[in-house]
């Protein structure tokens, strides 16, 4: 599989419209430099055209080219009805000037 994805993150992604958008994401420093870390989010990306998009257990994937195949796992971890997705086994990487 291109991602994985656990099953208490599919039932909160199905129950969330049933989309789900990885993607690498700039954080910036306050005394320059910066990185990119992967975020996954429960949502059809704004422009699908810049990624991979993959039919997974009635869900709809949409993954960062550069994020394929990586070994990525989307799990859910919060309390009570705050819940949030996150990306387990990906590197952050510095970005580049």
């Amino acid at each position: 599989m291109v991602i994985e994805v656990t099953d208490k993150a599919k039932a909160w992604i199905a129950s969330h419209g049933g989309a789900l958008t990885v993607r690498l994401s700039p954080r910036h420093g306050c005394c320059g430099g910066g990185a990119e870390i992967v975020v996954a989010e429960a949502r059809r990306p704004d422009d699908s055209s810049h990624y991979q998009a993959f039919d997974h257990e009635g869900l709809k994937l949409f993954i960062d080219p550069t994020l394929v195949d990586q070994g990525l796992v989307v799990g859910i971890e919060g309390l009570l009805g705050l819940k949030q997705l996150f990306v387990d086994g990906a590197p952050i990487v510095r970005q580049r000037d």
